[in-house]
């Protein structure tokens, strides 16, 4: 009796955990709810944190993220309007606004990532393959070179956008935005992570770049080396304009300094002779010691200005 007794108190305190378990749920900060009864949605959706009621067995709770959830799409390739075949990686930020709408569209998160990729991915191809290269790779207008006091970089200039990447991703932004909002998701962002090119072509484009690079360098050496040219004919020039310059102020010193050490001369004299036959006198003097030394022999006729002086004449 007691045993049957004891059987039907545990049953009863089994019942009743299992109906208080069933009839409380709770609901987190994060999180928001939706409640179905036998797979249909009952009332609206839930999402004030805290301990709630429900029917129990019957109700079941569907949770459903109430953050900000992340998309990273596939790098994908896809050719550009200019034929050009790119490797594009993005990614997006989203969260789930009409968690009803959410919850009879897809159900959970893996479904509605699987539509992320379906919409973002078809959003990015369809804009890319409406735009050039460089519309998709820059993302700047009007863009100017740097400018430098070497004249090749006048030369150098950049192709015009109109749209340029931001722009291109705002557009597909706006327009998987709008397909979303049907779903019961609002799509915060959207960015290119990486665009490279094509495993297969960048090899062949990476060379011309590097081709590119070493004509513009070819270009910059020639400008210099004619520069220097240019510089060291000027600087030879002016070199000689002034030792011409120069050695002509140098006679003129000499020229001058003759004439005074002549005029010092013929005062220390006393003007026994003219200024001139004194300068005649010290040049013969002068003359005299360059030729003659102990093993000089000289012929001398006797009308010769040197014999005279030799001779003790006037």
């Amino acid at each position: 009796m007691k045993k049957a007794v004891g059987l039907m108190i545990f049953a009863f305190v089994v019942i009743v955990l299992l109906f208080v378990t069933g009839t409380i749920y709770t609901v987190r900060e994060d999180q928001q709810v939706i409640l179905t009864q036998f797979g249909k949605p009952v009332g609206d959706p839930i999402d004030e944190a805290g301990l709630h009621f429900k029917v129990p067995f019957v109700v079941k709770v569907n949770e459903i993220e109430k953050r900000v959830l992340a998309w990273d799409g596939v790098s994908s390739q896809m050719p550009t309007r200019d034929k050009t075949y790119i490797q594009v990686d993005t990614f997006a930020r989203w969260k789930i606004s009409d968690p009803l709408a959410y919850f009879q569209k897809l159900r959970d998160e893996r479904s509605a990532l699987s539509r992320l990729d379906d919409i973002l991915g078809s959003e990015t191809r369809n804009a890319v393959a409406k735009h050039d290269l460089i519309e998709v790779v820059r993302s700047t207008k009007g863009r100017k070179p740097a400018t430098t006091d070497v004249q090749i970089e006048k030369e150098v200039d950049f192709e015009e956008i109109k749209v340029g990447r931001r722009m291109i991703e705002r557009n597909v932004f706006e327009t998987a935005k709008a397909k979303l909002e049907d779903f019961g998701i609002t799509l915060l962002d959207l960015r290119f992570k990486r665009i490279n090119y094509n495993n297969e072509v960048a090899p062949q484009i990476y060379q011309r770049m590097i081709s590119e690079r070493q004509q513009i360098a070819e270009r910059f050496r020639s400008e210099g080396a004619g520069e220097a040219a240019r510089i060291k004919g000027t600087m030879e020039r002016e070199v000689k304009k002034i030792e011409s310059e120069a050695y002509r102020k140098v006679q003129a010193i000499l020229g001058e300094a003759d004439a005074e050490s002549t005029r010092i001369y013929a005062e220390a004299y006393g003007g026994t002779l003219e200024q001139e036959n004194f300068y005649q006198f010290v040049k013969t003097l002068e003359a005299y010691d360059r030729i003659l030394d102990d093993k000089t022999t000289v012929i001398l006729s006797t009308d010769s200005e040197l014999f005279k002086l030799l001779n003790g004449s006037e």
